[in-house]
């Protein structure tokens, strides 16, 4: 059976689901689909940390369907503007994966993570796969994957 790591970046999740679709992803949903393709061995969610108890809850849920839960505070700067993506935290924990797995899933629409993919595949031999809202997610991540899923219909959390 195909051994999966799953790398799911919530921050960008949210922004393009919402966006897209003005609803919330189905993390579940996500689980099952990915489950369908082997035996998920490792899964992390990146997600910020504001200390709102609504995010503790979410944060249970994916840590209830299997998910280690990675957080950073959320960091407001003097100026106005804010930090707090995960970009360097991700690539590193797909990095120490990819050898001991036959597929990376990273559920993000983000463009930066292309090379990233491009590396995994050339050095380890294995699949990268992307899900991404279509239209907003990078298409140099795109041809970076192996395969490209589609986040809509079923993996939507529709109120």
């Amino acid at each position: 059976m195909k051994r999966i790591a799953v790398f799911a970046d919530v921050q960008n999740l949210y922004y393009t689901v919402r966006h897209a679709y003005a609803c919330h992803l189905n993390y579940a949903a996500l689980w099952a689909d990915i489950g369908r393709d082997g035996q998920i061995v490792e899964a992390y969610a990146y997600a910020i940390d504001r200390g709102d108890a609504k995010q503790q809850q979410f944060q249970q849920i994916l840590r209830k369907l299997g998910f280690t839960v990675r957080l950073k505070p959320f960091i407001q700067r003097s100026d106005g503007s804010a930090k707090g993506d995960w970009d360097v935290g991700i690539t590193i924990d797909v990095l120490d994966a990819a050898p001991r797995v036959d597929e990376v899933v990273l559920a993000s629409g983000d463009g930066d993570f292309a090379l990233l993919l491009d590396k995994v595949r050339g050095s380890h031999g294995i699949e990268a796969t992307v899900y991404g809202v279509p239209s907003l997610t990078a298409q140099a991540l795109v041809r970076s994957a192996s395969r490209f899923v589609p986040i809509d219909g079923e993996l939507l959390l529709k109120s």
